[in-house]
């Protein structure tokens, strides 16, 4: 089963960090902050805190989970975590860097439903997650 991570990352802003995926062909849609928990990854917060040093070069803070999704072949584990400085144009990241990929776009997003509403977030599933913990206040503890 392939292991992933991923990290809704609040800033001292208040604000969260998304990656907006501009790729041919099919719908611009956001994502959080990580990826594959590789062999060398002690464990899945060590894999989270690599994501962001090579998809933002920051580093994270990792407050909790917050949901997990689960198919026959996958896990994803969300994380709430929290980033003070990041800087997007020192990112290192294997895919930045990949012929046909298309295009990253670190965005700051408002930490609001209306926000998430706004974005075509995915997995969709995650997205309601994120949307109802938004209006519970549940991020900002």
């Amino acid at each position: 089963m392939q292991k992933r991570v991923r990290a809704v990352l609040i800033t001292p802003n208040d604000t969260m960090l998304l990656i907006k995926r501009v790729r041919p062909g099919i719908p611009v849609y956001w994502v959080t902050v990580g990826g594959k928990v590789e062999p060398a990854d002690a464990c899945p917060d060590d894999a989270l805190r690599r994501e962001v040093r090579e998809e933002i070069a920051g580093e994270a803070e990792i407050v909790g989970l917050l949901h997990t999704i689960e198919t026959e072949d996958e896990r994803q584990d969300f994380y709430l975590a929290r980033v003070e400085k990041w800087n997007f144009d020192d990112r290192t990241g294997p895919e930045f860097s990949q012929e046909g990929r298309g295009e990253y776009l670190l965005e700051e997003i408002p930490l609001t439903t209306s926000a998430v509403d706004a974005v075509n977030l995915l997995p969709r599933q995650f997205a309601a997650v994120l949307r109802e913990a938004i209006a519970l206040g549940e991020l900002l503890t």
